[in-house]
């Protein structure tokens, strides 16, 4: 009986949508990836945000990116994966969501975007990221993208080798 009144009231889960913000270092060629804080918790995340009308995943990923970072790139149209995480509402109900992630190549840091002084950023490597992220989905997600990456380096190596 009380499996059943959870089943009843259980929320379905709420979609979003975010960005792995990347680059590779021009020094050495060093992958990094741009943590920031959430507003209200303080805690360790990438940009992501609610599905906006008329805009495809990838492009929300990309908004959120520039509202929240004030990153300009291109996001991939394909998603890298997705977490799932317990989103806190005004007034402490807690939602899950079901966040579906891209892969953003950052190609330009603004100075001035919308929410700008309300979080800390640190590009970091792969496997730091993962360290200070809490969703444990997320943390695979990005050692997963780490090794992805190092997998696409070594084949464009043997490719450029061959040629």
């Amino acid at each position: 009986m009380a499996s059943d009144l959870k089943l009843m009231f259980r929320r379905p889960l709420r979609q979003q949508f975010a960005a792995i913000c990347f680059r590779l270092r021009k020094k050495n060629g060093d992958l990094e990836v741009l943590l920031m804080t959430s507003r209200d918790t303080g805690r360790w995340v990438i940009p992501k945000g609610w599905p906006m009308e008329g805009k495809k995943a990838h492009a929300v990923a990309e908004r959120e990116a520039y509202e929240e970072a004030g990153v300009k790139g291109k996001a991939c149209k394909e998603p890298i994966g997705y977490y799932t995480y317990h989103k806190r509402m005004d007034g402490g109900l807690k939602i899950l969501c079901r966040v579906q992630v891209h892969a953003l190549q950052v190609k330009d840091m603004l100075d001035d975007f919308p929410e700008k002084g309300m979080r800390r950023m640190e590009w970091v490597n792969c496997q730091e990221a993962s360290s200070r992220v809490q969703e444990p989905e997320l943390k695979v997600l990005l050692h997963t993208f780490e090794q992805d990456m190092i997998n696409r380096g070594a084949a464009r190596s043997r490719i450029n080798a061959a040629e």
